[in-house]
């Protein structure tokens, strides 16, 4: 079991503080943004299992009933083969420890979970005094939408069911039609591929743990990365220039193009749009989700290597 754990915390120091900063300064996950949120997600579940399965190696330790229950189905020489009485002296404190880091990620989960749940009510219920239903839509609009009479121009996307796309008059009368189709079906990449729950998730755990570098990074890098990717929806449809010019007369008013560090992901997205980064291969995109989908078995591999061996 000593070597076990050893291993997996190994492999979650690995993954949470080395491979992060290594992946904040790679240039690949600007030109693949869907193909760098699955590495960042399969980063962050490789940790979360590592200390899962840590926990329960250390509570069967500790504990002859969930040891009991642990190791029912395997026969007596996979339970001789963990070795689980020698370490007793520390299990106790480890999985006290663990324990208490799967209550609070668990307890910052539904508290994300639960204020995002109030602020969608209250900006549902705002937003349906102040707009009515467009049952016919706009020239290449499709699902629900909601126009808002405002003179500040903006268009965003609330979640639900189903997702609720928000457009102010200000966007209207400032947009073309194909301006306009960019900027909704940006939007609905963002329902689509349900990036608030994504959004919700990195922002819990960096909420919990700041001081983790994978938390911390994978929070900063899917905010940044979720915006990449729908732009990159709404190119395919409307074109690079089109979705450009759609993001500068969205955000003008905003100072898109200039170097303050709040407005600076505007511009990195404009200059993206206007000057296109070269695409991977299909090959190297392949071999990195392969990878990447990969890592978070190691944790399964290291804790059933013993029982396997004992079987063999």
């Amino acid at each position: 079991m000593t070597v076990c754990l050893l291993l997996l915390s190994a492999v979650a120091l690995t993954a949470a503080v080395p491979v992060p900063r290594a992946l904040t300064r790679a240039t690949w996950p600007e030109r693949e943004p869907v193909v760098a949120l699955w590495v960042w997600q399969c980063l962050v579940a490789t940790v979360l299992l590592c200390c899962l399965t840590a926990l329960a190696l250390a509570a069967a330790a500790v504990f002859g009933t969930v040891r009991a229950q642990l190791f029912a189905p395997a026969p007596p020489a996979v339970t001789a083969a963990y070795d689980l009485s020698s370490g007793s002296p520390w299990a106790a404190a480890l999985t006290v420890l663990l324990a208490c880091g799967a209550a609070w990620t668990t307890a910052m989960l539904a508290r994300q979970l639960v204020e995002a749940r109030r602020r969608h009510t209250q900006a549902r219920a705002h937003l349906r005094e102040r707009a009515p239903d467009l049952p016919a839509g706009l020239p290449g609009a499709r699902g629900p939408l909601l126009v808002l009479e405002d003179e500040y121009p903006d268009a965003w996307w609330m979640p639900g069911s189903p997702p609720q796309l928000i457009v102010t008059t200000g966007a209207l009368h400032r947009l073309t039609d194909h301006q306009l189709d960019a900027v909704l079906t940006h939007e609905r990449g963002h329902a689509r591929a349900r990036h608030d729950w994504l959004l919700h998730l990195s922002t819990a755990l960096a909420t919990g743990f700041p001081r983790i570098p994978l938390f911390a990074h994978f929070c900063d890098q899917t905010h940044r990365l979720v915006e990449l990717a729908a732009d990159d929806t709404a190119s395919r449809r409307c074109g690079h220039l089109t979705t450009a010019l759609a993001l500068i007369e969205l955000n003008q008013h905003r100072g898109v193009l200039s170097c303050a560090s709040s407005h600076r992901l505007l511009g990195e997205r404009v200059d993206r749009l206007l000057e296109p980064p070269p695409r991977l291969g299909r090959r190297h995109r392949a071999l990195t989700t392969a990878v990447a989908a990969l890592v978070p078995l190691l944790p399964v591999l290291i804790t059933f290597a013993p029982g396997l061996t004992a079987l063999a």
